[in-house]
């Protein structure tokens, strides 16, 4: 099997703190060159930020710049199942690859209530449901048990999992060699190459917004067999993430250090992060020492 990577694509911001949706469509130009695949209004593309309307505009726009041209998975999870389903229903027929459900935040839920809220969405939509867990973000997380029970749906087609256990990982693997036909994605960015050697379908990225052909590397090595380049890469990918993320919050961070490359994808929405010039100096010493600042 091919594996692919999805970088969960930043959701660029005017000074007014508007969407840019023109330098959005070119960050996933950007990706397209680089032959990655795409998630939209995930984590790193402030999903908790945008507005429902936004949502189904970026996913329209970024629909409409690759062209068919590589996968696009959304994320249209709410912390509520009326509002997942309405978003979700919105962007149904746009042609994605896939839909993804991020648990429900601030409700606390329980594996029965978690049961119905993916059910309900995906007996709703033809296009595959895609679970998407990130406890440390939500504070539910999707035990393997309950993933088993999910992936028996006609319409659930897999898991990505944010949660940066490899414990929860092979679980999860485990699921998918029981079922069949359910593919595990591996979020942290520190564990591409591993999840890739465990079986995981493929990974999903923030960082590879900061470095796209650096991601890219480590699935064409994997994928060509060619494990001691795609070491490499992990190596610097890792490297990269480790340095970074000591910064601060990692999707305002990420954010950031595109900012010092292209000041069209603006700042986060606030409260995030602003702009800090001794911060600022730490990416731009981080970026140059992997050959990352232009």
């Amino acid at each position: 099997m091919t594996r692919n990577a999805h970088v969960a694509l930043v959701t660029c911001f005017n000074e007014d703190e508007t969407v840019n949706y023109g330098a959005t469509r070119a960050q996933a130009r950007r990706q397209v060159a680089a032959g990655n695949d795409l998630m939209v209004c995930g984590t790193n593309g402030d999903f908790s930020a945008l507005t429902h309307e936004e949502k189904i505009r970026l996913t329209r726009e970024v629909m409409d710049e690759v062209a068919g041209r590589v996968k696009v998975i959304v994320n249209v999870g709410c912390p509520s199942t009326f509002e997942t389903l309405q978003l979700a229903k919105a962007v149904d027929g746009l042609g994605l690859h896939g839909i993804a459900v991020i648990t429900p935040y601030f409700i606390a839920c329980t594996q029965d209530g978690l049961i119905r809220h993916f059910t309900t969405i995906a007996d709703a939509v033809n296009t595959p449901i895609y679970l998407y867990d990130i406890p440390a973000r939500t504070q539910n997380h999707i035990e393997p048990a309950t993933a088993k029970i999910l992936a028996r749906h006609k319409n659930i087609a897999g898991i990505k999992d944010s949660g940066g256990s490899t414990e929860t990982v092979v679980e999860y693997l485990e699921v998918a060699r029981e079922v069949g036909d359910f593919e595990v994605y591996c979020a942290p960015d520190h564990l591409v190459l591993w999840g890739l050697e465990q079986g995981c379908a493929g990974v999903v990225s923030g960082l590879g917004n900061v470095a796209p052909e650096l991601l890219a590397q480590i699935i064409a090595g994997f994928n060509a067999g060619d494990i001691e380049s795609a070491r490499a890469a992990q190596e610097n990918f890792a490297g990269l993430r480790k340095d970074l993320y000591a910064l601060g919050f990692p999707p305002a961070l990420v954010k950031r250090a595109l900012y010092m490359n292209d000041n069209s994808v603006g700042l986060s929405r606030q409260p995030a992060l602003l702009p800090d010039a001794e911060q600022d100096a730490k990416i731009v010493e981080i970026l140059k020492a992997r050959n990352l600042y232009r």
